[in-house]
């Protein structure tokens, strides 16, 4: 009966896509270029002692107990929820993470009266919250809006409601989606809703650093936006950014919010905290984009192609165990820049991710340079 489980790890080994649970490595003096604490918060010793200062250690609720419909813990989910709205100026609702949210709103919002169109590249919580809903769906080429609008043309007319779902910034390539065109197509349709994955945009972009939507002043034009709380906001959890018909009815079907054990108290606490702090963080935005701009640059130089105008930097090596030795190269060099393959990546794609944060200096990306220039 295990034999096809022990066939499928032989032929990932084979392949050099088997994957391990890497030991902790959180004291070392490695580089970190993998994680998604964009701004630094997570490694900020000093906010998180004023936070936990500010507090009666009988006053840490470290669980709510039950699903946010049943808890009678409320006040921090509360507050957390209507800070983000007086935010963002539209309603708010928390979720445990980006997953639950994108496999729970999408499934409560279509069905299969509902056309999904969603960007080729897009997270694989929002291809499972789509293939829950039943919709009928169809991907665009990556990034192409031109493709978008030649398959709204072809089935508007056949669909009550057509979600176009995207990500603000895509989590493997670094690259950013045209709002811009895409809210023009919407404008000319009276049946398309937007979805904007925001959780690679929300800390970096915008002046207050709300994402991509803020930047393109864009947020009033998006149906549903999603953002994590486990990335820029070194915290855990998610929200929505809808307005007050779609939230209402979100608490109402969306299973994952309704099913599940709601967050610890003491994270939406911590969240408020790292949220206040990310309004005016634009020193730390504009250092990463300037590290951004410093790397892209150089990799451009070495024939790697990249969009790339993010945090996120791809280096596209195109073959699983070469990334394996790349990334084996950077370890030892002082880097930790862990490979990315197939399935998360497609076959030909595979590549060394780099996660930049605030908190890297320019030294270490000239460092970093000068590193890379001996092994591409």
């Amino acid at each position: 009966m295990y034999d096809k489980f022990a066939n499928q790890l032989n032929t990932l080994n084979e392949a050099g896509n088997l994957r391990h649970i890497r030991k902790d490595l959180s004291n070392s003096n490695l580089l970190d270029l993998s994680s998604n604490d964009y701004l630094g918060i997570a490694s900020d010793e000093s906010l998180m002692n004023e936070f936990l200062a500010c507090k009666e250690l009988n006053s840490y609720c470290m669980t709510s107990s039950a699903s946010r419909l049943l808890s009678i813990k409320q006040n921090s989910y509360d507050e957390l929820e209507k800070f983000l709205a007086s935010t963002y100026k539209k309603e708010a609702l928390l979720f445990n993470s980006g997953y639950h949210a994108n496999t729970g709103i999408i499934p409560a919002i279509c069905d299969k009266s509902t056309l999904v169109l969603c960007d080729k590249l897009v997270h694989a919580s929002i291809i499972n919250g789509i293939i829950l809903s039943g919709s009928k769906f169809i991907r665009f080429k990556h990034n192409d809006m031109n493709h978008l609008q030649s398959l709204v043309e072809k089935y508007h007319n056949d669909y009550p409601t057509i979600l176009v779902i995207t990500e603000s910034v895509f989590s493997m390539d670094g690259d950013i989606c045209d709002l811009q065109h895409l809210v023009s197509i919407k404008r000319k349709y009276k049946n398309i809703l937007l979805y904007i994955d925001e959780a690679h945009g929300f800390g970096v972009f915008g002046n207050q650093g709300l994402g991509v939507c803020e930047q393109e002043n864009l947020i009033n034009d998006i149906d549903i936006i999603i953002a994590t709380l486990g990335k820029a906001a070194a915290s855990v959890g998610a929200f929505a950014i809808t307005n007050s018909l779609l939230k209402d009815f979100l608490i109402n079907t969306a299973r994952s919010f309704i099913f599940s054990t709601m967050l610890p108290p003491i994270n939406c606490e911590w969240s408020l905290i790292t949220i206040k702090k990310i309004l005016s963080m634009n020193a730390e935005r504009r250092h990463l984009i300037s590290m951004s701009d410093i790397i892209n640059s150089f990799i451009r130089s070495k024939g790697y192609d990249t969009d790339s105008h993010s945090q996120i930097i791809p280096i596209i090596i195109g073959d699983s165990r070469k990334t394996i030795a790349s990334s084996q190269k950077l370890f030892e060099l002082g880097y930790i820049a862990l490979p990315i393959r197939i399935p998360t990546v497609p076959a030909g794609t595979e590549r060394i991710r780099i996660s930049l944060n605030a908190a890297i200096e320019t030294s270490s990306i000239e460092h970093l340079i000068q590193d890379l220039d001996k092994i591409l």
